[in-house]
């Protein structure tokens, strides 16, 4: 044997295990910081809010007035037939304790109803301060001492409550959300690979770069003060299993097939990363870069999801594209078993449903495409459907006792508002505020609150009931007529929530469109075929919305839509969708390439990559999917979408439409490029000398 063949095989050896120990000691430096994630994680609205929104001013300030951010309560007693004598002084009584208990900014007043069903007490405390898991436990504290009675019905609402029920929420995510998602991709992947073993590398390769990406995460934080919410973790983790699995499926397919031309397992894996490696590096940096753009909202949520999502595609790209190669080689060709590619053997050929698919869109093209739009557009109308904004109390998917207790208020006090609307004015300014506040006419009574740091608060009770249109008035036209002073309160979020989310997608939709546009105008080497990926996605986008207007109200009873749907989809389905359109395009110019004509190019890679696309859209769209399994509207109206959108691009616009667009344009697609030309007919050859001189 010589030196050349042994350097090779110890190359073949060392460097899996060299992989894998890198991997190792990475795992071990990140441990401790992946373990702190969910402490930097924060999930009330004013944390989602820009800072010059002036909701986000309010409690930046309350945060410097003694005691710091108050925490808000309201504790509602009810009973049907109207409330007792004793009911009552039960009410006094938990009161008292509550007062005994907790430092409280003033002492709660009773104010009953007008039909004597209902008798609500505002409760309000400093002592938590700024410490949301002190908040969180003042306001279980409250609930454990004001119980309901025998009929009589008490229930602890208010801003504070419906923060605190908010969180819980978001907490109990991280474990079921991560659960699910391995279930479900494990059972596809059993599916799919149908293997006893092969199905569960991926999904640990998948976990181990989902607790990378959390270190990596919690680093971005520290370093940079990149938010961290419930919602962008949770989404990372999607990412990280949706993407990760997907880049697994296209490098063993292509190793599956390396192994039945090439002997030995690790030249097999070369080969294969040679193959799928740049569409997979092109495709995940499409993603990141889309995602990346979110770097230009305003909102906290998503300015901070744009980097985390690409946090979590990034780990998953790395770790499949080396850590799973390397435990693939280690484990040789029996990891297959008991469907073992053997050297030199050669695939049973089928009846592939892709062949049959390509050879529909090939004979009508045109007809084929007219169809498809058409149907896309009809199911695009269905947006037109969808409920309007969201309000807090409908945010969640099971009603809490925060909520149940904003229902009761609202049916029982119709007259007036139950939400309290702060104002913040300086100190100086604090009488001539006073006085301009009671002037409103939407504006039912306003008290003077802490003062302190330059700052006095001021606390506002609208004559409409929190979230409706009057109150909404109000809110504007107290920021019109208060120079200098500020309005927040829960109300306030929501309105400056909803402009912010209007002012980025002006911003963010175009940047997304011309960066993927750009980088696909760089890797097809052509202008027409970037323009039909980006049309299809698109369409892909405004269907997924309109099948969710269809379903949100009319099935699921959802009573408002989450006003930063619309953005985050569009960025997801554009950058998710881009990708699989590079598998199908990649493929079909190399046909192109290698002398294939366009019906040929466009049909074989179609069936070539149709497959494999399928199999990882169905993961892709899974992973979301759990999503809808959440107790938060937000987060199931846009699993939903991004799920459905998925499917669509996956069995109908990147099978039917783009491959009958390029079929129909032929040549075209590749435009300006020098594939959109046809090539020169080979010259004759000429005659020899001899030939020339007997003519003569």
């Amino acid at each position: 044997m010589g030196p050349g063949k042994t350097t090779t095989r110890t190359r073949r050896r060392a460097v899996p295990w060299a992989l894998l120990g890198l991997w190792v000691a990475l795992l071990a430096f990140v441990a401790p910081f992946a373990s702190r994630l969910a402490d930097t994680q924060h999930d009330r609205i004013v944390d989602y809010l820009p800072a010059s929104a002036d909701s986000t001013q309010v409690a930046k300030i309350q945060d410097r007035l003694p005691g710091g951010e108050a925490t808000e309560l309201v504790l509602v007693y009810h009973r049907d037939g109207g409330l007792t004598a004793g009911d009552r002084a039960t009410a006094r009584q938990q009161l008292a304790r509550v007062a005994g208990d907790h430092e409280l900014t003033g002492t709660p007043r009773g104010i009953p109803s007008q039909d004597g069903t209902t008798l609500m007490y505002p409760v309000s405390s400093t002592e938590p301060g700024q410490d949301e898991d002190l908040r969180d436990s003042l306001v279980e504290d409250v609930r454990r001492v004001a119980h309901s009675d025998g009929g009589l019905t008490v229930e602890v609402g208010g801003p504070s409550a419906m923060s605190t029920d908010a969180a819980q929420v978001y907490d109990s995510l991280g474990g079921p959300l991560l659960y699910t998602t391995v279930a479900v991709v494990a059972v596809l992947l059993i599916l799919i690979y149908r293997s006893p073993f092969l199905w569960l590398l991926p999904l640990v390769v998948a976990g181990v770069a989902d607790y990378l990406s959390m270190g990596v995460a919690y680093g971005l934080h520290e370093a940079f003060g990149t938010s961290v919410s419930g919602q962008s973790s949770g989404v990372m983790t999607i990412l990280v299993f949706g993407a990760g699995t997907d880049y697994a499926l296209l490098l063993v397919a292509r190793y599956r097939e390396e192994l039945r031309r090439v002997e030995r397992p690790y030249d097999a894996m070369r080969a294969a990363l040679r193959g799928c490696g740049p569409a997979v590096l092109a495709s995940s940096g499409t993603v990141a870069v889309g995602l990346l753009c979110l770097l230009a909202a305003d909102l906290n949520s998503s300015r901070g999801m744009g980097p985390l999502g690409t946090v979590g595609v990034l780990c998953a790209l790395i770790a499949m594209l080396t850590l799973l190669p390397a435990v693939l080689v280690l484990l040789g060709r029996r990891v297959f078993w008991p469907l073992v590619p053997a050297y030199g053997s050669v695939p049973r050929q089928r009846r592939s449903l892709f062949a049959a698919m390509g050879s529909s869109a090939g004979r009508r093209p045109l007809v084929v495409l007219a169809g498809g739009a058409v149907l896309l557009g009809a199911l695009a109308l269905g947006a037109l459907n969808l409920p309007g904004e969201l309000k807090q109390q409908d945010a969640f998917v099971d009603k809490p006792e925060s909520v149940a207790a904003m229902e009761t208020l609202a049916a029982a006090y119709p007259e007036r508002g139950t939400q309290p609307i702060t104002v913040i004015s300086p100190a100086g300014q604090a009488d001539a505020a006073l006085a301009a506040v009671r002037g409103e006419r939407g504006v039912a009574g306003a008290e003077r609150g802490r003062t302190g740091d330059g700052w006095t608060e001021i606390s506002v009770v609208a004559k409409d009931a929190p979230q409706s249109a009057g109150e909404t008035a109000t809110i504007k036209d107290l920021r019109k007529v208060l120079e200098g002073s500020y309005v927040g309160g829960p109300s306030a979020q929501q309105i400056d929530l909803e402009d912010t989310n209007a002012r980025d997608r002006l911003i963010v939709v175009p940047i997304v469109l011309v960066s993927v546009l750009l980088i696909l105008i760089v890797l097809l080497r052509s202008l027409v075929a970037p323009l039909l990926l980006v049309a299809a996605v698109i369409a892909v986008w405004g269907a997924a919305l309109g099948i969710g207007g269809l379903v949100f109200g009319p099935l699921l009873g959802f009573e408002g839509t989450d006003p930063g749907l619309g953005l985050l989809s569009f960025v997801f389905l554009v950058a998710l969708g881009v990708d699989y359109g590079i598998f199908l395009m990649h493929r079909m110019r190399e046909e192109s390439l290698a002398g294939a004509e366009p019906v040929a190019a466009a049909l074989t890679a179609l069936r070539s990559t149709g497959g494999v696309i399928a199999s990882a859209g169905l993961v892709l769209a899974a992973t979301f999917a759990v999503l809808t399994n959440m107790g938060l509207v937000q987060l199931v109206q846009l699993g939903f979408v991004i799920a459905v959108g998925v499917l669509l691009d996956t069995f109908l616009v990147r099978t039917y439409l783009v491959t009958s667009a390029s079929v129909a344009l032929g040549r075209k697609v590749w435009w300006p490029g020098r594939l959109s030309r046809a090539p020169e007919p080979p010259r004759p050859p000429e005659p020899r000398q001899k030939e020339r001189v007997a003519v003569r």
